[in-house]
């Protein structure tokens, strides 16, 4: 009789495994998104027997769906400590938002978690235990909803999501279903039933349960020609991507933040819409529908690059296409609000006492204050001149404004205003209208605003409220300019 070693479905999966573990550099250790089933259960005995137990981490995350979702956890914990496998698990909570399946929610809260596990434990690579007939499934799936390219590539052996820390990696996506069975049966592993696999309500399941057995009488071959119609799906979306990315150096503004509304419009449609859906890549929003696009176009095309875009009517996943001086960029809320009235990222109130040091770096606003001393006789700040900084950020403050009460940093909370005149006369006038009027778009405008007590003394890219200068004169005459500059600028 034949030991478990020598089978070909324990071969398979040892193979796979020591195929992407070859990937990683020596001693490197990797994440298991392990959930009990049958297969991340048989995926992280493998890694176990291939890479051992101390360069494996198991994570797992309780949803709270099932009845049974605390047993689970126990289970795999158990399973992990009988191997020597560090153990973490957490706890999400899914959204069940109208509009919102339960299968993404739960999708998002758990990739959420296990990014949030990895970079705790400082693993780069997380392996996932999707497998061939997943693989299928989700082409079919694509298939059915009429998805493009970028959807019937379906799942990538390895990938880097968006704002993840650890590379997502799926080693045994080549291996049957029924191969990890065996696996799983041939070494007495014992795993979990999760009773929702089998709710045909849910799509997979359905195609699943009801659809691909049939596949498998009339075309046993299905899994392999849809895994290959995935790989040219796959070869075809980069060729799109590499074509995006020289659009996108010809029309991103503001490091990729926005782009030009007339030079995307100057291009055809198919290579318009290209672009969007790269640019929606690159900035991390979710996929938009190829309907959603067309008319997102088609209104970019009839408000024009000269309008002030107020008329786009264009929402998706909880932002909106803003249209702002010939550009157009994404911005968080629905369009029907108004465009930016407070800042785009919300924070909590930061009180930061000053101490009189030169540079203060403000790690929540990626940048840093620069407090130059004003030299009496030129006017000239001892600090070495930028000359990329906005005139408007060096009006000189006497140092003893500074000096009178606690300066702080603080989020925008909306109507805030200034005077940016020195004479006492000139009007105070809201930070929104001074930031459009100097045409600083709305992504630009999410800046610390320093305050003296609790009056409004300093606001970046606008420069100094003269309205919080009264105090008398130093005595001295010691003036301090104040710069703003973002990280990315500092030397």
């Amino acid at each position: 009789m034949t030991t478990p070693a020598e089978t070909p479905a324990d071969r398979l999966v040892i193979e796979a495994v020591g195929l992407a573990l070859s990937a990683l550099p020596a001693n490197a250790r990797m994440a298991v998104a392990f959930s009990g089933g049958v297969d991340s259960t048989v995926l992280l005995d493998a890694a176990v027997r291939v890479a051992g137990a101390s360069r494996c981490v198991a994570l797992h995350v309780h949803h709270g769906l099932s009845p049974h979702a605390d047993a689970w956890l126990a289970h795999c914990q158990a399973f992990a400590q009988e191997r020597g496998v560090e153990f973490d698990a957490r706890r999400v909570e899914v959204s069940r938002a109208t509009g919102v399946s339960v299968e993404a929610a739960a999708r998002d809260a758990r990739y959420r978690a296990l990014d949030t596990m990895c970079a705790a434990r400082g693993v780069q690579t997380l392996w996932l235990a999707q497998h061939a007939d997943d693989q299928a499934e989700t082409v079919l799936l694509q298939l059915l909803r009429g998805a493009g390219l970028a959807g019937l590539a379906a799942m990538a052996p390895a990938f880097l999501a968006a704002g993840a820390c650890a590379t997502r990696v799926r080693p045994l996506l080549h291996v049957l279903r029924a191969q990890l069975e065996q696996y799983a049966s041939e070494h007495a592993l014992h795993w979990i039933d999760d009773e929702s696999n089998a709710d045909t309500r849910y799509a997979r399941n359905a195609l699943r349960h009801e659809v691909t057995p049939a596949l498998a009488v009339h075309f046993p071959g299905f899994r392999d020609a849809l895994a290959r119609t995935a790989a040219h799906a796959a070869s075809a979306q980069r060729l799109l991507d590499v074509l995006a990315r020289i659009d996108m150096d010809a029309v991103a503004e503001d490091e990729g933040r926005a782009l030009s509304q007339s030079a995307l419009l100057a291009l055809d449609d198919d290579r318009a819409l290209n672009l969007l859906r790269y640019w929606m890549r690159t900035l991390g929003l979710l996929a938009a529908s190829s309907a959603r696009l067309i008319d997102a176009l088609r209104q970019l095309r009839e408000v024009g690059a000269a309008s002030d875009g107020h008329r786009l009517r264009v929402d998706h996943a909880g932002h909106a296409l803003r249209s702002y001086r010939g550009l157009v960029y994404w911005e968080a809320g629905e369009s029907s609000e108004p465009a930016d009235e407070t800042a785009l990222a919300a924070r909590e109130i930061s009180e930061l006492a000053w101490q009189g040091e030169s540079v203060w770096h403000l790690p929540q606003w990626r940048g840093t204050f620069v407090f130059a001393a004003v030299d009496a006789a030129t006017g000239d700040a001892s600090a070495a001149s930028d000359a990329s900084a906005d005139a408007s950020n060096l009006d000189s403050i006497p140092i003893g404004v500074l000096r009178r009460a606690l300066l702080s940093a603080r989020s925008r909370s909306g109507g805030e205003r200034m005077r940016t005149g020195g004479a006492p006369s000139a009007p105070n006038r809201t930070l929104k209208n001074l930031f459009q009027e100097r045409g600083i778009p709305a992504w630009k405008r999410d800046v610390p605003l320093l305050y003296v007590g609790d009056e409004l003394l300093f606001v970046p890219l606008l420069g100094v409220n003269c309205a919080a200068l009264t105090d008398p004169a130093d005595p001295t005459g010691a003036r301090i300019r104040i710069i703003w500059r973002e990280d990315l600028l500092i030397a």
